[in-house]
């Protein structure tokens, strides 16, 4: 016997070792979770007696045409928050690992600096530039195109796009860092073949880059969808789900359900929905990476 050995069994020291963090993910994330999905079958206002609702509140989340369309527009915000981003920063990462772009540590700092800035600012200084007065406006009208000037968030067609904008400038710095810390581990050899084989850059992209970087893929979508279906600081900043609920998403309808209309049981039963899909799409992603990864 190893004189030197820890006693105990190493599988119970193991879980001694991630009881406590356990202990903490539980009380702040499941209990929560846990006491949302009861209060999802219950009509109550917050303060007075609660009276059983069963399902009611999850039959209205999927037939009320309000909250439909919230649901509606966060997949159209995953458009903006995952995808754009995913295509701008594949091009970005991809020309500054290839090429010999000067000052790419400065060019990293530029494009991940919208992530260290609190949303809440962001939000602020967006809305002075989609403002009817504002930057967006005042450059429209210096080259001649007045005719597009608007209200931005006003505009019951274009403010849900406008919003998504801010989402794609946010989160494309951050999946451009994370591909070109992918890119960065691709050996060279494997570009050098390439090109003995007559490969140029497009193929080369397709054949070399991109199945290299998937893993990376894979968590900056798993990112900023999350980050997508759960904005609600940018709504509420921006548009407070206007003009009408054009804008409106579930994390800003659970918060207008639950404090403005006093309907803590559907505010909850939409919460419950919105981490269903979340769980949903985060573990669909995340079966697809690492099937195409044992490749």
């Amino acid at each position: 016997m190893n004189a030197s050995r820890a006693p105990g069994s190493p599988r119970l020291i193991g879980y001694v070792f991630i009881l406590p963090a356990f202990v903490v993910y539980a009380a702040f994330a499941l209990y929560p979770l846990l006491k949302a999905a009861y209060l999802s079958l219950w009509h109550w206002d917050g303060s007075s007696l609660a009276t059983w609702a069963g399902l009611s509140n999850y039959t209205e989340v999927f037939t009320d045409d309000r909250l439909r369309s919230a649901f509606i527009h966060a997949f159209v915000m995953i458009g903006f928050f995952a995808v754009l981003p995913l295509v701008i920063g594949l091009v970005l990462a991809s020309v500054l690992h290839r090429g010999q772009v000067r000052g790419r540590s400065i060019f990293r700092s530029v494009v991940f600096l919208p992530q260290v800035i609190a949303m809440a600012v962001i939000a602020v200084a967006w809305r002075q530039v989609y403002a009817p007065e504002g930057t967006l406006n005042g450059v429209l009208s210096a080259i001649g195109l007045d005719s597009l000037t608007r209200g931005w968030l006003g505009d019951f067609t274009l403010a849900l796009p406008a919003v998504g904008v801010v989402g794609t400038w946010f989160e494309s710095g951050l999946v451009t860092i994370l591909l070109l810390a992918g890119m960065s581990r691709i050996p060279g050899d494997l570009y050098e073949a390439a090109r003995l084989d007559g490969a140029g850059p497009i193929r080369e992209f397709f054949a070399v880059t991109l199945p290299s970087v998937r893993g990376e893929i894979a968590v900056a979508l798993t990112l900023t969808v999350i980050a997508a279906l759960k904005t609600f600081d940018l709504i509420y900043l921006t548009t407070k789900g206007g003009p009408g609920h054009s804008t409106s998403v579930p994390s800003y309808e659970v918060y207008y359900q639950a404090f403005e209309l006093d309907q803590v049981g559907l505010a909850s039963a939409i919460g419950v929905v919105l981490a269903v899909i979340i769980f949903a799409i985060s573990f669909v992603i995340t079966r697809v990476a690492d099937r195409t990864t044992d490749r």
